[in-house]
């Protein structure tokens, strides 16, 4: 066994690629199905809070956006389910995980979308914070997850860029639409920022994914490559951030900035954010309103398996 833990780390520290019928340890296995069901759930769920606005988008142009959106992010949870299932994990197990609230996701989504500029942030900021993310993701050691992030990260960069127009718009738009753009910043920064997980000290993951490249930068430095590039964007928006203790760091060539309210973090996780139950019952619902769908797909699956068999005895 240890002969084969180390040939597996000489691969990852080559810059090898573990494919699924690959020797791998079980630890690296169960790993890349927490990280990766986590991914998976984060997109589904994220729909929720957009999907709040689909009725109520300002214009038309603004709601084939959205719904093309949306449909991304379902895309992007079935092509990180499928990921997942190539660990040997199947997807009725990891649905079975979510709707019961055992499995976690990304906890921005357990914050509510109160405004049309909400929307806008989400495209900015947590699309933006997705990317810094998810990019690094297109080099991380597992195939399967490697290479579905390559689609996901191209579509990730439309919606980011979606959400910094929606944003640009409000702001040169009428006063009371740019403190809607201001007053969504204030409230959505923090939870941001929080995205990229606890800090390093406080992370029981970052060592052992680091070694085995499942992760390229540690939660602190991705965490610090948002804010040096968010600071600069709200300056051409002409908005201000909402952290007083921002200022450029000339000897550490990066923005200070002050500190995050972990234990908000926390609760968030633990269930007890803003819309946790919210985001859990409207999954539920939609899963036993889509009952009669599956069912529906099996049974004609099962038809066209039985055409096809009695094709091939004929």
């Amino acid at each position: 066994m240890q002969d084969l833990e180390k040939d597996f780390q000489d691969r990852i520290d080559r810059g090898e690629v573990i494919e699924p019928r690959d020797w791998m340890p079980e630890k690296y296995r169960k790993t890349h199905i927490r990280q990766i069901s986590q991914h998976a759930h984060s997109e589904i769920v994220g729909m929720l809070p957009e999907g709040n606005w689909l009725t109520r988008t300002p214009t038309l142009r603004r709601k084939v956006a959205l719904l093309a959106k949306v449909q991304d992010e379902a895309g992007h949870g079935l092509y990180l389910y499928s990921a997942a299932e190539t660990l040997g994990i199947s997807r009725d197990e990891l649905f079975e995980q979510l709707n019961a609230g055992k499995a976690k996701y990304s906890s921005i989504f357990n914050y509510p979308t109160l405004s049309w500029a909400d929307i806008g942030i989400i495209g900015w900021l947590v699309d933006g914070a997705a990317i810094i993310n998810q990019v690094m993701l297109t080099r991380t050691s597992y195939g399967p997850y490697a290479r579905a992030m390559v689609k996901i990260c191209k579509e990730e960069s439309f919606h980011q860029r979606q959400g910094f127009e929606i944003m640009m718009t409000l702001c040169n738009g009428t006063a009371v639409q740019k403190q809607m753009a201001q007053d969504s910043l204030n409230r959505w920064w923090w939870p941001s920022l929080m995205m990229f997980g606890p800090p390093d000290a406080e992370s029981t993951h970052t060592e052992q994914s680091m070694k085995w490249k499942i992760k390229l930068k540690t939660n602190d430095e991705l965490r610090q490559q948002m804010v040096d590039v968010t600071v600069e964007q709200a300056k051409v928006l002409g908005l201000t951030m909402p952290d007083p203790d921002i200022k450029w760091n000339e000897e550490r060539g990066h923005y200070d900035f002050g500190e995050i309210d972990w234990e908000e973090f926390w609760q968030v996780v633990k269930g007890y954010g803003p819309c946790n139950k919210e985001r859990l019952a409207a999954r539920n619902k939609a899963w036993d309103e889509g009952a009669w769908v599956r069912e529906a797909a099996v049974a004609y699956a099962e038809k066209q398996a039985a055409k096809r068999t009695q094709a091939i005895a004929v």
